[in-house]
């Protein structure tokens, strides 16, 4: 296999990583150190919104987070992948200008945060793959700022991502970061508000759920998202109920052609989702696979929001012996899954490739999704 595989670092080595880096910007040692993974939607896409089920796993891909507080209102922050940035408490709020400091500080204003700190970020989560690099940035900045119970960093953390990177995103990314398990898949309830561990250890079945970054950049803060957010509600509104989560298919004829298709697909992506836990359950990866295909058509077909990359590669994994394939994440570019088996894999890794580059888009990046730990303290 010639295409390599993006690997995790290891704790020691993310944590020696970002260590070094905070010493060579500020000349001291840190006091603090905290990571959180990214994560890939197993299936139930833009369902979170909606009240809805999904059912994502922690990655075992980190941001790595060092950090001081300060005795002032003062904040220094440094990436492996960013410039020096330095300010003030106040500057952290909703309106501040756009870039990564709104992940990485917005935790800060939402937990109310008291005093600066210096803080140095390094990551082996993909940037602008749909992976949820943002989610890694916040929920480790706010474990590295605050001891408060798990729930409310989760909180905290979506809204320093809906005020003031101001992404209208669901809940899912920043709950399985925080709640991630090793072996684990999170069946979240977002009417129920409850967490779920499923078991997904693939592996022992000889299978693996492979992760195909296509590199088509996506944004989930530039309008698109956002729209198919106000059509879920609109669809909502004119069925007088309170979200799609009580939506029935046989009441969406009455909805215009559009909110019909955006409907249709909540609903039946939540009834998706229950049929891929029991899936996972009778170790029937043949239906879960049926599943994966049949949630990527309809985010294809009713919620328009796939690419021809994610097209491209999804057909390819099919092709090339994936018992299922499907975009995962906010969609519009960033990555796809493919459930597969070991004899497969690498043939599989290269017809992705070669049938990506020879339809003139970017060449892919490959990791393997190991259902990993969530966010935690060093």
């Amino acid at each position: 296999m010639s295409t390599q595989l993006n690997t995790a670092w290891s704790t020691d080595d993310g944590t020696a990583r970002v260590r070094q880096l905070f010493h060579a910007t500020f000349d001291t040692e840190p006091t603090v150190f905290a990571s959180a993974p990214g994560r890939v939607n197993l299936i139930g896409e833009h369902t979170d919104y909606n009240n809805g089920l999904c059912l994502p796993i922690a990655l075992p891909h980190r941001t790595f987070i060092a950090l001081t507080p300060r005795n002032n209102s003062q904040v220094r922050l440094i990436s492996d992948q960013g410039a020096l940035w330095e300010g003030n408490l106040a500057d952290i709020k909703p309106g501040m200008p756009n870039s990564w400091v709104n992940y990485a500080a917005g935790p800060a204003w939402a937990l109310g945060i008291d005093h600066g700190f210096d803080a140095a970020f390094a990551s082996c989560v993909p940037l602008g793959a749909g992976l949820s690099s943002s989610a890694a940035i916040e929920c480790a900045s706010a474990f590295a700022l605050s001891e408060t119970d798990k729930d409310s960093i989760v909180q905290a953390c979506i809204q320093a991502e809906n005020e003031v990177a101001q992404a209208p995103t669901g809940g899912m990314d920043q709950t399985v970061s925080v709640f991630g398990a090793d072996g684990k898949a999170v069946l979240i309830d977002f009417d129920a508000n409850t967490k779920t561990l499923i078991d997904a250890t693939f592996n022992d079945d000889d299978l693996h759920i492979l992760v195909i970054d296509t590199r088509a950049k996506h944004s989930l803060a530039d309008g698109q998202y956002g729209n198919r957010r106000l059509e879920c509600d609109q669809a909502a509104d004119l069925l007088g109920l309170n979200s799609l989560r009580e939506a029935r298919l046989d009441q969406l004829e009455s909805l215009p052609p559009l909110l019909q298709q955006r409907a249709r697909h909540v609903v039946s992506e939540n009834e998706r989702v229950t049929q891929a836990v029991a899936a996972l359950a009778e170790r029937d990866y043949v239906k879960l696979g049926q599943l994966f295909y049949e949630s990527h058509r309809s985010l294809r077909d009713d919620f328009n929001v796939s690419c021809p990359e994610l097209d491209c590669v999804v057909d390819t994994a099919l092709e090339y012996g994936a018992l299922g394939a499907r975009m995962t994440g906010g969609g519009f570019g960033g990555s796809a899954i493919a459930l597969i088996d070991s004899a497969n894999m690498a043939q599989a890794i290269e017809g992705i490739r070669e049938t990506s580059i020879a339809r003139g888009f970017p060449e892919p990046a490959f990791l393997i999704a190991n259902a990993s730990s969530g966010a935690s303290r060093l």
